[in-house]
């Protein structure tokens, strides 16, 4: 059996002060069983895509899902973590369940409550996705900085193609209504540190960092064996999943091999080159992870993303539209949420319900998200499905 996607739902992403990490979980998943048109008593499974690591005292709510209707009460949770990647992990799972044929209908929720620290602790919490032998102390801007650094060294300075990407990002989410960041940027204002702009970890500045952020999402999969029940569907082409070494020492960081395999794997799956995508979600937790996506997905050899993306391949009208929903950069990165919402935005492109962000003509979508420093990486090819 195979899985498709039915319905979903999403918050907005950003500064929830009167939400919870209850409330979201529950508004996301309500508007998923609506969008799909299920009761809650016909989902088999639930499974919470969510990072924590101390950015809120909750460390076991994956009943939390449960609390959106009485009819679930009793039903099978679980909670799923994989870093910044957590989301997908959910999805995944849920995927395998439907695969077996132990599940018919599966309820994904992904959520992060975030704003609750202050910019240190948030700092802490997700410093813990590191290698604490040898990175602890590290800040996340710290690692990624590490990955710009080792790009440089290789092939030259990024930070002009870095800019570029911020300010493509912020474009987009200009046309996304649920996107925490509604602010353009100027190229000139992305290219170099100034008060407003300060140097975070060099090269890193703050425009290349993404935003702290509260968030959820959620899904509905059913085995296609049930697609007749549903007025639209969109499937997985292929899900692949692949976990490189923890330490940053022990890789390559210019080659970002882990995302690079995932995304070849996927690829092969599909039996498609990165030529048949209309877009994709891509996981730019710092400018310089998307920019090394580009190049792991083969729409540029190594060191020669700068050009496509200075050359606007990646824009909106471009070879291959990337982050149209403005991305982690300016939609927002609630950590457990950022997967499922990948999915739950593609999929929408997919079926033509993406409103201004619509892209004409949408086939083929690929969903990139990425756990640790290039540690976790999950990549999904998606396309719509017929009943």
């Amino acid at each position: 059996m195979k899985a498709v996607i039915v319905g979903w739902g999403h918050t907005k992403f950003g500064r929830m002060d009167a939400l919870s990490l209850e409330d979201m979980i529950q508004l996301a998943a309500q508007e998923a069983m609506a969008d799909a048109g299920i009761a809650a008593n016909d989902v088999d499974g639930v499974w919470l895509g969510h990072f924590n690591s101390g950015l809120v005292s909750d460390g076991f709510c994956s009943s939390m899902v449960i609390g959106s209707h009485p009819d679930l009460r009793f039903k099978p949770a679980v909670r799923c973590e994989n870093a910044c990647a957590s989301g997908s992990a959910a999805l995944y799972g849920a995927i395998d369940a439907i695969r077996s044929g132990r599940v018919n209908i599966a309820l994904v929720v992904g959520a992060e409550k975030m704003t609750n620290l202050d910019t240190a602790g948030v700092s802490r919490a997700l410093g813990g996705a590191s290698y604490q032998r040898e990175e602890a102390g590290l800040t996340f801007p710290d690692i990624f900085a590490r990955f710009a650094k080792a790009y440089d060294e290789r092939f030259g300075d990024p930070t002009e193609a870095m800019a570029h990407i911020a300010v493509k990002n912020h474009e987009n989410a200009m046309r996304n209504p649920l996107a925490q960041m509604h602010r353009l940027l100027a190229l000139d204002f992305c290219r170099a540190p100034s008060d407003k702009n300060p140097m975070i970890s060099d090269p890193l500045k703050l425009s290349d960092c993404s935003l702290v952020s509260d968030g959820a999402a959620a899904i509905v999969i059913v085995s296609d064996e049930l697609i007749g029940d549903f007025p639209k569907a969109v499937g997985f082409r292929a899900v692949s999943h692949v976990n490189d070494l923890l330490p940053l020492s022990a890789k390559d960081l210019a080659a970002f091999e882990g995302p690079r395999r995932a995304i070849a794997q996927a690829f092969d799956q599909a039996c498609v080159t990165v030529n048949d995508l209309s877009l994709a979600e891509v996981h730019d937790c710092f400018t310089i992870a998307e920019l090394l996506t580009v190049e792991a997905m083969g729409l540029a050899a190594p060191g020669r993303g700068r050009h496509v993306v200075i050359d606007g391949e990646t824009r909106r009208g471009g070879r291959l539209p990337i982050n149209l929903s403005g991305g982690l950069k300016a939609k927002g990165h609630p950590v457990g949420a950022t997967g499922v919402s990948m999915h739950v935005l593609a999929a929408r492109q997919l079926l033509g319900e993406a409103g201004d962000m619509q892209l004409p003509g949408a086939k083929l979508a690929m969903c990139v998200n990425m756990g640790g420093g290039a540690v976790a990486t999950y990549a999904s090819i998606l396309e719509p499905v017929k009943g």
